[in-house]
Parts: structure tokens; sequence; C-alpha cells
């Protein structure tokens, strides 16, 4: 079974070649990466300009060599990407005819490359103003933009063709060795490096790991009706562990269940918990990692379709709602806090504000490159345009909207009670907490503590204890990463910037260095074989604190402190020996397959499980005199609906999505996307007696379908 595909490549080519087509006489010109982008800013702009899209970078260096001169400081050779010629053809005709040329590509140094390549392709003069950036797409902010156009800055150019040429020089260098040692199709690379070391690190401690036994004593007690929880905690005072069975029967022998206990202590206080602040790139994408169960590649292409502009309908049209969204700043703008001082003020009352709104507005203005991501628009709630967002765009506006709001929000207050009872020296603790003033909670619901209620208790009352659960546990090892926990460790180890993290991570899935069970990584074999070379032979590549002094030097250069050539030039000296040292040292290294526990059909040699582009499938072990292979497929233990002879199985198409069919096909072509039901999962009624029930798989339930 195949799924539809689209292609978003041709479909944005055709429309950057009717727009750029059009006639640009006499109109100012401005370019920028996607359709989407471009039809949200032309909206604004108005009919004297012509806002085109370059689908993204137009230059880069060439795939099939280094393209680096080592030998000529570093110069790139920079090439057309292949598939772009029409593309770059138009926009030159549209270039030559137009008044004047904007580049406004997006306000980072990645976006400052893609302007100063389309700048080189169309000759423009580089003494002119022809750079307009904006941190977010609404229309005052466009149009002040294009009010203050200014010249390309290098330095941020700089920063990044330091950065593309340091990874082009690991990974073209890196990557032969892997492929002379182990197998082709391998790479390595300064972030993904960083990142696979830390999950295989992680899966030593966990192998390395000696559980511990500990116990725990939980009672419940009662006063009059009222019944609360309280762990056991000590004696006389002092913390006590119970590290085995024997201590919790040496507590249980001090009590004496017959008689009252004593409520010896009562502590009531007062807890604050501030809101955090808006969201960074990394921390969103944490945060719906684990919030929304997003991958780290969904929540970028999400947040992208965001930024770039939503059709909200007649009279709004196509509008920017949330700030550019690659940044590790979380300052906002005086504007942006005023119109949420207001907001707040107007829908939860001043008590609810941490910022009294200003009349009027505020000086500084709202264009800020290094501002937090926030709603472009604070009154634009997620409600109140929901039915113009996909589930997914609503679930991460939402968010966004949210933690922007809660952080200019007053704490949230607790009323918390601890509750110490006692009787023979052998020690209770409960605690208990109320909301007492929501604060920012209004606003962002999911971070509100639940309220866990104590009854009214005071210092010398009797509570009787009603049932006790010792309960044995043992110490868990850490956990393995999650793409959230992972995305936080390199950023507190300062590795890679906001816009890495996605790419790399997808890098180490595809590669199949690690594999992702139950949403955590797992290194695989080949990871592991991949990484112990790389640690041995190129040690700085894995280490976090060279990979993160990378990273500020490439900051530095940003800031016009350091020049691109020097930091690029001591990197490479020292990692051009090791790359010549391991080429001759390093011996090939035999992968083992895994034998199948059975014999080819056509040979009758043992099959091998083996590792292809689409995940694992069963081949033959005399390959390639024998080209035998077969798909590895899930029995579900339901048979066949159709054929009745086959067993229904689970397979996957080529973009990962399952569905089940026969496994007798193609003799039978039984397939369906949504699970089969187990006879006498459900009594057949007489009208579905004929059709087969299945088990719908939506987003947001299981339905139950006839087929």
């Amino acid at each position: 079974m195949v799924e539809k595909k689209t292609s978003k490549t041709t479909t944005r080519k055709t429309t950057t070649r009717k727009k750029t087509t059009k006639s640009a006489k006499n109109k100012k010109l401005v370019i920028v990466e996607s359709p989407s982008k471009a039809k949200t800013i032309e909206k604004y702009l108005g009919s004297t300009y012509q806002v085109v899209a370059s689908i993204g970078h137009v230059r880069d260096l060439p795939k099939s060599t280094l393209g680096v001169d080592v030998e000529q400081d570093y110069q790139p050779k920079y090439i057309n990407i292949r598939g772009k010629g029409p593309v770059i053809k138009d926009l030159k005709k549209a270039a030559k005819a137009a008044k004047q040329v904007y580049l406004a590509s997006d306000p980072d140094r990645e976006g400052e490359a893609i302007a100063w390549h389309l700048q080189y392709i169309l000759g423009l003069d580089p003494e002119k103003a022809n750079r307009v950036v904006f941190n977010e797409i609404t229309k005052d902010t466009v149009k002040n933009a294009f009010k203050e156009p200014r010249t390309i800055n290098q330095d941020l150019v700089d920063a990044q063709q330091a950065r593309r040429i340091i990874d082009r020089l690991v990974g073209y260098s890196i990557s032969p060795v892997l492929w002379k040692t182990v197998k082709r199709g391998l790479s390595a690379g300064r972030v993904q490096s960083v990142a696979l070391g830390l999950i295989i690190a992680r899966e030593k401690e966990i192998q390395a790991f000696q559980p511990e036994e500990y116990w725990t004593l939980d009672s419940e007690f009662k006063k009059g009706r009222s019944k609360f929880k309280a762990n056991f905690y000590g004696f006389d005072g002092k913390k006590q562990p119970l590290p085995d069975n024997a201590a919790v029967q040496s507590v249980m022998a001090d009590l004496d269940t017959t008689k009252p206990f004593t409520v010896s202590s009562v502590k009531a206080k007062e807890r604050k918990r501030q809101p955090q602040p808006p969201f960074t790139t990394s921390t969103m994408q944490q945060t719906a990692n684990t919030q929304l169960k997003f991958r780290t590649r969904k929540t970028m292409m999400t947040a992208q379709q965001l930024y770039e502009g939503i059709n909200l309908g007649k009279g709004l049209g196509q509008v920017g709602l949330i700030t550019y969204m690659r940044t590790d700043s979380t300052r906002l703008s005086s504007v942006a806090k005023n119109a949420a001082a207001h907001y707040i003020h107007d829908t939860w009352g001043e008590e609810y504000s941490s910022h009294k709104p200003v009349a009027g507005t505020p000086q500084e203005g709202a264009q800020d490159a290094h501002e937090a991501i926030r709603p472009t628009d604070v009154t634009k709630t997620p409600d109140s345009i929901k039915d113009k967002l996909t589930p997914d765009q609503f679930k991460l506006y939402s968010l966004i909207w949210s933690r922007f709001v809660a952080s200019l929000m007053t704490p949230e207050i607790l009323d918390t009670m601890a509750v110490t009872v006692e009787q023979n020296g052998v020690l209770f603790h409960a605690n208990g907490s109320k909301t007492k003033f929501p604060g920012f909670t209004k606003a962002y619901p999911a971070a509100k503590e639940k309220d866990n209620l104590l009854p009214e208790l005071a210092e010398g009352d009797s509570v009787d204890l009603s049932k006790t659960n010792p309960e044995q546990h043992f110490t868990m090892p850490p956990a393995r990463y999650s793409e959230a926990a992972l995305i936080k460790a390199l950023e507190e180890n300062g590795v890679g910037r906001p816009s890495t993290y996605a790419p790399t991570l997808d890098t180490i899935q595809r590669r199949n260095y690690v594999r992702v069970d139950a949403r955590k990584f797992v290194p695989t074999e080949l990871g592991e074989v991949v990484q112990n070379i790389v640690d041995d032979k190129f040690p700085d590549i894995t280490d976090t604190k060279f990979t993160a002094q990378v990273e500020h030097s490439l900051d530095d250069i940003e800031v016009g402190e350091k020049k691109w050539v020097p930091v690029v030039d001591e990197f490479y000296k020292p990692f051009a020996k090791e790359v010549e040292s391991a080429e001759k040292t390093l011996e090939k290294i035999t992968m083992h397959d895994e034998l199948a526990d059975m014999d080819c059909e056509v040979c009758g040699a043992p099959m091998v499980i083996k590792m292809g582009r689409y995940g694992k499938f069963y081949a033959c072990s005399r390959f390639p005199d024998c080209r035998n292979t077969k798909a590895i497929v899930q029995e579900i233990g339901i048979e066949c609906p159709k054929c009745h002879k086959g067993q229904v199985v689970e397979r996957k198409t080529k973009r990962g999505r399952k569905f089940y069919g026969c496994s007798r096909y193609p003799d039978c072509d039984f397939v369906s996307w949504d699970k089969p039901k187990a006879p006498g999962e459900e009594e057949k009624t007489e009208k579905d007696s004929k059709k087969t029930l299945t088990k719908k798989s939506t987003k947001k339930a299981t339905k139950k379908a006839s087929k």
C-alpha cells in the first residue's frame, strides 16, 4: 500500500516562477525565502512592490567535492544549487526590470548568508542599502523595516560561512575514514557526534547501574471523617531511611495501632510560584516535546508556518502569528509588554498583571532582532482563530501564546501546610497545598499545581492510624534521553544553536546510529562503532567543551570581535593531523549481521537481519550471490478477513506510516490503514455481519469503523 505523494518543492517552484514572470517594470522587488512568506508580505506592501521567493538557498558548497581550498585561507568554492537554475533565471529577470531590489530573508546568520548569495548572483551593489530585516511579519513592523534598509552585515555572513566551512571540513574528512573502516554512507559531524556521545554515555550509565533496595511506609490517618496520607520520616526528629523489610518491621514494632497519634507540628506558609520566561527556540522545542508529544522537526516546521503567515479569512488575509522562531533570547520589546499588560488588565484584572500598562505607544520600537518567541498580536487568542488553524498549529500557537502572556503575570500563590504526626518517637510527615491566588496559571493552566488538601489540623490534635502500606522499591537508573532532554543537555553544554538541533536529531536517526524506543533514544551497534572511532581518533570533535568553544568563537565573529579565517585555521590544523593519523592506523571493522533463525527459500542458506534505508529486513547471507530478501513483518494474531488463509500483519510505507495487510500478499490483496478487530472483541450486529470491523486510529482517539 503506497501513500499518495505530493511534491512541495514542485509546487513552490511553480509558485515562484509564476510570480517572477509577472511584469516587475517600475516596481520594487522584494526577495524572501518562501512563497507563504512572500504572500503575507506582499499584502502589506501594496501594488508598488513585487514579492518573490528564492525557495531557500540558491548557492552552496558542491556536494561532490570538499569545496574548500585549505591552502588559500579556506576560501569556499560556491556553486549554484542544482535544480535552482529556473528560479535564478526568473529572479535575475525580475531584478533587471525592477526599480529597486530588497533582500528580506530571515533575521539571523543563515538569512544574512542567503541575502549575501542573492546579492552576488543578481549583481547588486554591495554598498547599497538593500537588506531589510524584521522579527515579525505584521503590517507595521514590515512597513517600518522598509523605511530603514541597511547593507549586508558581513560579520553575520562570516559567522555563518565559518560554521558551514568547519562543518564541511569535519564531515568530508571523517566520513571517508568511516567508509574505509566500517561501511559507506556513514557520517560524523561536530554537533551530531556530541549528541551521539551523550546518548551512548547515558546508555553505559544505565548498563553499569546497580539497583539498591529501599522501602517506603505510606500510611493513612483520619481525624473525624477526614482522612489524609502521611509518609514515614524517622525517629526523634531525625530522618531515617528504610533499606529493607527488617527496618520496616522494626518501625511497625514501635507503633501501637490501637492508640491515637499526636500532631506534634503544624507549619503553615505562603509559597509563590513565579511564571517562566517566554520561549526561546530550545525551550519551545523541549516543551512541545514533553507537553504536545511533538518531534523537534515537527515543532520547527509548525512554528515556521505560524511565523510566515496564516490565512485568517476576509478582512485579515495572510497574517504572521508569531515572531521569528530561531532565537536564544527571552527579551521582550516594550510594545509587546505594554500590549500584554492591557490585555491582562482587561481580561482578568489589575491584580493579575506584573506590568502596569502605559497609555499610547512606548518609545522603544517593536522591532528587536533578539526577542523571545511570542504572538505578534496578543488579542488574537488561540480560541478566536482556532477554526483557521490546523490542529498542530493550534496546539503550538496556544502553547506560545499562553507562555508569553503568563510570563507577564503575577505569581501563583499557594497556602502550604507541613504536618508531623508522632507516636513513641516515630515520625510521619504530610504536606498539603491549596491555591490561594491563581496568578499566571489563569493564562497557562498546564502550569497549575494540583491542590493537595489536608484537613484542619492543630498542634496537639489526636489522629488515628487507619492503615499502613509498606512497599519495596529499587533505585532506578538514569532515564534515556528523550528529544527534550537531549536538546536541554546540548544547550547546557553550549553545543549547537537553535537552528541545528532539529537536523542533528534527524541525522543520527537516518544514519541508524540510534533508534527510538518509547520516545527515548537508544544507541545501535553501528552508532557505538562509529562513536568509538570518533572518540579514539578525533577526541576534540566529541569533547563538549571544545565544541562549545567553537560556538563561542562563531558568536565572536558575528559581533566583529574575531575574523573567520583565523578561527577556521585554529580548528583545522590540529584536526587535519588527526585525520592523517586515523587514515594510517585504522583497520577495517566487520559488522556482523544478526542471524534470523530461518533459511532462504531460494538457496537454503541462513537468512540474516540487515538494516536498510527504511529499517530492518531479512536478506540471504550469501548476498550478492543470492539476492533474496523479505520484509520483517509482525503478525497481530488475527486471520485475514478477506482470504481466511493468511494472517494480518503490520507493515509500514516508505514514509513510515503503519498499515495492515495479508501475509499472503500478493496472492491476497487485503490492506487497511486501520487495525482489524480480533474475533469476539465486540459482538457483530446483523447489519455488520458482512463487514470487516476495524479500529480506526485518529489523532484524537481510537474509533470504530466498518470496511
